[in-house]
């Protein structure tokens, strides 16, 4: 993710990147976050999107 929208050094950083790796492999939409527990989109569903909506996706492949 951008390091806007999760910076490295965060607690549950490497938690969080197994969850989306996870999600992506299995082909899921999104995972649950391990600290808020809120539904988060991953890299590919938002890519499939084919457009950015600008909410500050954490895995959003159009940011810049």
């Amino acid at each position: 993710p951008h390091p806007k929208r999760l910076r490295s050094g965060h607690p549950r950083y490497d938690e969080t990147l197994a969850r989306h790796e996870a999600a992506m492999t299995a082909g899921e939409p999104g995972y649950r976050d391990p600290t808020s527990g809120l539904f988060v989109f991953t890299a590919r569903f938002l890519a499939d999107r084919g457009y950015c909506c600008d909410s500050g996706c954490r895995h959003c492949p159009y940011v810049v």
